[in-house]
């Protein structure tokens, strides 16, 4: 079920207006369903008391640890019980519009291809590893489920507004590659870290990055890069705390003020942050100066 390429410019034939597809489970290989067994192992070896509770529970309520690629319809029936979520199959990235309005609506869109076993460590396009693993044990999660829902419609008002860019940057620091403070110290929970072999380490452990406290406004003036691991982690105190800010702030003025604000860069430390660790960008460094 693996192709080149999962950016399309319209629905492919048989996928509903909404880009839904089936998920077609009976087609997956016993090759994919290894793939997936692999993936998820490794994962979940390494994440106790590196990702936060709220996702090592997810695992738990949804029964991940099944072997093989998860059936959709039987997640969906126990995310529904929990938080009233679905999971829905795409065929790949879908606009913006349709995206939102499926959040909006407690649905996700997951792709229903698997990664080949030469791309174990690395995938641009999200497939049904990084959005089932990555993504759906914190729609378990009933706050953070809100805050999911709260940010579809945001999105969709955010179209009004030509602000998408600024509303991108919130999702990738908090639902792609976000930290939480516990009791223990910090975790991970973002997609992006949990359901990466290297990031799931390097979040936590390297000193290169820039970790700091989370602030609606710094983080959707916060730059970000696709190809890399991340130079900068913004910290949520609690899930509380998230969705609270989400659905306090009056998004209109806001995208206002950021139309004329400066932007940081990903290694940027601006006046006010409140730092919990000044990375090194020693990472970032070396990077830079290998040959391409």
């Amino acid at each position: 079920m693996t192709e080149d390429t999962h950016v399309l410019e319209k629905p492919p034939e048989g996928a509903g207006a909404d880009w839904t597809i089936p998920q077609d489970w009976n087609a997956y290989s016993p090759e994919d369903h290894e793939t997936w067994n692999i993936l998820f192992k490794r994962q979940l070896a390494q994440l106790p008391g590196r990702a936060s509770r709220a996702f090592l529970d997810g695992i738990d309520v949804l029964n991940l640890s099944k072997p093989g690629i998860p059936d959709f319809g039987e997640l969906s029936e126990k995310l529904m019980k929990e938080t009233g979520w679905q999971v829905v199959a795409v065929p790949g990235l879908v606009p913006d519009d349709v995206f939102f309005d499926h959040l909006a609506n407690r649905r996700f869109v997951a792709g229903n291809f698997i990664r080949r076993r030469d791309q174990l460590d690395y995938l641009q396009e999200p497939d049904v590893f990084h959005d089932v693993f990555g993504h759906v044990p914190m729609l378990a999660n009933p706050v953070f489920a809100d805050y999911m829902e709260a940010y579809g419609r945001g999105g969709l008002r955010a179209l009004e507004y030509d602000s998408l860019d600024h509303l991108a940057r919130l999702y990738w620091y908090t639902v792609e590659f976000g930290l939480i403070e516990e009791p223990e110290g910090l975790r991970i929970y973002g997609s992006g870290i949990v359901s990466s072999h290297g990031e799931s380490v390097f979040a936590l452990d390297d000193p290169s990055p820039n970790r700091i406290g989370f602030d609606m406004k710094r983080v959707m003036q916060t730059n970000y890069r696709i190809d890399d691991f991340q130079q900068v982690y913004f910290v949520i105190p609690s899930f509380e705390e998230l969705l609270r800010q989400t659905v306090e702030t009056d998004f209109a003025p806001l995208y206002a003020e950021l139309a004329d604000a400066r932007d940081y860069a990903p290694d940027d430390i601006a006046e006010g942050d409140r730092v919990i660790t000044r990375g090194t960008q020693a990472y970032a460094r070396e990077r830079a100066a290998s040959p391409a």
